[in-house]
């Protein structure tokens, strides 16, 4: 485990799994502890992955001004993490709503990239969400499954502001929903609500943010899942031809395709790595 102080002080704590050269992991939510990325699907087995708690989540700490709870702040959290590892330069991975801060992160510190992988990630700093109707027709392939009428029931009335609702919203994000999907959503449902009602703050204009990773030289790979709400498949696709060296890769399952799509994406992720692939 590594411990540091951020910025302004706040003690963060980013945990240790696996050996070879460093990977930086980036957990969404948006206020997930890293728990939930575990191995990255065997990817520990390649890399030694680097799983920072970002602040008032997990064994991190809570800052003293909720204000900095933003992801714009959050990437300073980063970059001082980057500085405690001392590397010149860090490989990073970032899953959901770790996207955005690592979008950001890249635009602001494009010579501290070796490696940008990006998966299922929120391209809300570069402007490309669903419209209402790709995000119903994205749904509405599952509906053949058995639990489809009550998880719309219980996603229609999470994203109308019911948290409480989330957990039967879960199946929409696995494919397929089976035990193991299951288990994995009932672990780790947990979130800090303080950090999640301010992560959405402190980003810069989209065009902004696209000009500048525009420029960004490093390599990146964006994953999405087939049957992934958010990010579309389509998007993620439109988002990789942003970056000069930009590529797309869509992986069976959805949201957490390293829960159900192990080999492939360990195989996907490791290659792009290692670059053989």
């Amino acid at each position: 485990m590594i411990t540091f102080a951020s910025y302004d002080g706040t003690a963060l704590v980013c945990h240790e799994r696996g050996e070879g050269p460093a990977l930086v992991c980036l957990p969404g939510g948006p206020g997930r502890s890293s728990a939930y990325l575990g191995d990255l699907g065997g990817l520990a087995a390649r890399r030694r992955l680097l799983l920072l708690d970002n602040r008032g989540t997990g064994d991190s700490a809570a800052p003293a001004d909720p204000a900095t709870y933003g992801v714009g702040s959050l990437v300073a959290d980063v970059e001082a993490l980057r500085v405690r590892l001392g590397l010149e330069r860090i490989d990073l991975l970032a899953h959901s709503a770790a996207g955005a801060l690592a979008l950001l992160y890249a635009a602001r510190h494009p010579g501290r990239i070796g490696r940008l992988v990006l998966v299922t990630p929120s391209l809300m700093p570069i402007g490309i969400e669903p419209t209402d109707e790709e995000w119903v027709d994205q749904i509405e392939r599952r509906a053949g499954e058995p639990w489809y009428a009550r998880g719309l029931a219980d996603l229609e009335a999470w994203e109308a502001g019911d948290e409480s609702r989330r957990p039967g919203a879960q199946p929409f994000f696995y494919s397929p929903w089976n035990e193991e999907a299951r288990a994995h959503a009932a672990r780790f449902a947990a979130r800090s609500a303080e950090a999640a009602a301010g992560f959405q703050t402190g980003v810069p204009p989209a065009e902004e943010t696209r000009e500048s990773l525009a420029r960004l030289a490093a390599p990146v790979l964006l994953i999405a899942g087939e049957g992934d709400p958010a990010p579309l498949p389509a998007h993620v696709e439109r988002a990789a031809a942003l970056f000069p060296g930009g590529r797309a890769v869509v992986l069976p399952g959805a949201h957490y395709p390293w829960v159900t799509a192990p080999d492939a994406f360990a195989a996907a992720v490791g290659a792009f790595l290692d670059g053989s692939g």
